[in-house]
């Protein structure tokens, strides 16, 4: 059964580069705190995250060095091994679970530790639909991002970077620079959080949406946008009637059907999740087509060896692009003639830590705080912790050799 936590502590994010994110923010602490008297809230002090330390302060939230007293710490990102507390209760994003290789000393050490480590990726409701993420704000960062670039070749003032704006009060205000030209053709793949939050900056830009088989047509006129389903994207092999609950169960044995789509589109935003048994969705002979009108890809699920084979690598917050020559597959320096623009960020939220945060947080607040004070009949947290008191529990089991192989890498 879960623990009832009362102590709580947000942690100094250590993870480099710095993440300037927060699980809690003052507001929200407050609020937490009002709601429940008996919970016990503190923040260690960092010169890092978006919201100040003087702000916690003006929320009445008592600052820290040390998170030693506390029954449960909180973060965002993964906490290095060495500064891992022995015995005590995590929530962060642990990246774990898919056993990424990165991360097989920190769940080795969380094991050594005695350490109890829930995943905020973990967190599910009764129907097993996740209640944490930040996907809203990869999609928001990303289709700017995407904005961005096609502006710098298009003409039009330089828009700010995300990162250099306070929140997205200030984002929406760059649109406003944004070099709308006729001819801007936009398809994105993925309806869940990501692709909404793509379409609310492309909707705050003026940009019209319109349904897949009218986006087709030549006459059509920009700027435009259209947003493929799975029905849209793929088909069946064998020549049968696309079946969703099919493909999603066992997306092999199908094909990507995207090039009508990117011979008309000059922008792509991938915002979909994707099944690494599934078929590929431009392949590297896809992007030689002659006719491909393609200038920007932003890859905002950024799946390196996934299913784009321009994302040759994952980009950065301060250098989001690069070119892609699609005659040879191979990088070149951004802007260099007939080659794409692509955008692979793969830490998108950062970059409007203070809007994230907030929307996390209250997230945390509503769906999460109540299970870990002792509310939980669904079993949200018992679902959500890989590992109790240093020992995996049952249904992480399957990560103990991938743990073992941990303790090669110390």
């Amino acid at each position: 059964m879960a623990a009832h936590y009362r102590r709580i502590g947000i942690i100094r994010e250590g993870k480099v580069p710095v993440d300037r994110r927060v699980p809690l923010t003052p507001r929200v602490c407050r609020m937490a705190c009002d709601r429940f008297p008996g919970l016990d809230l503190i923040a260690q002090r960092s010169p890092v995250r978006a919201f100040s330390d003087q702000e916690y302060m003006d929320a009445d939230i008592p600052l820290t060095d040390d998170l030693a007293d506390r029954e449960l710490i909180i973060g965002v990102k993964e906490v290095p091994v060495d500064q891992l507390l022995r015995g005590k209760s995590y929530l962060f994003f642990s990246h774990t679970i898919k056993k990424q290789p990165h991360n097989r000393k920190l769940l080795r050490a969380v094991l050594d530790g005695g350490i109890t480590l829930i995943d905020h990726e973990l967190l599910t409701d009764a129907n097993g639909h996740r209640v944490l993420a930040f996907g809203h704000w990869a999609g928001v960062v990303g289709a700017y991002n995407a904005l961005r670039a096609w502006n710098l070749f298009h003409g039009g003032r330089s828009l700010k970077p995300a990162h250099a704006c306070r929140d997205l009060g200030e984002l929406k205000a760059e649109l406003k620079h944004l070099h709308l030209a006729g001819d801007l053709r936009i398809v994105i793949t993925g309806h869940g959080r990501v692709g909404r939050g793509a379409l609310e900056v492309l909707a705050l830009a003026g940009i019209q949406r319109v349904d897949p088989a009218t986006f087709l047509k030549s006459s059509t006129k920009g700027p435009v946008l259209t947003v493929l389903d799975t029905a849209d994207l793929y088909a069946r092999d064998d020549g049968r009637s696309f079946d969703k609950e099919v493909f999603h169960h066992d997306p092999s044995g199908h094909h990507a059907v995207f090039l009508p789509y990117v011979r008309k589109a000059n922008m792509y935003l991938a915002c979909h999740f994707w099944d690494a048994r599934g078929p590929k969705i431009l392949t590297h002979d896809d992007l030689k087509a002659p006719d491909l009108a393609l200038q920007v890809i932003a890859d905002i699920s950024c799946d390196v060896d996934g299913p784009i084979d321009s994302t040759l690598r994952s980009t950065t917050i301060d250098a989001p692009f690069f070119g892609y020559d699609r005659g040879t597959g191979t990088e070149v320096p951004t802007g260099t003639p007939g080659s794409i623009t692509v955008m692979a960020v793969d830490n998108l939220p950062c970059e409007l830590p203070r809007d994230a945060s907030e929307s996390f947080a209250n997230d945390l607040y509503e769906r999460v705080l109540p299970a870990l004070l002792g509310d939980d009949p669904s079993g949200m947290i018992d679902r959500a912790t890989i590992a109790t008191d240093g020992a995996l529990t049952a249904h992480y089991a399957y990560l103990a050799e991938y743990a073992a192989s941990g303790a090669l890498d110390a």
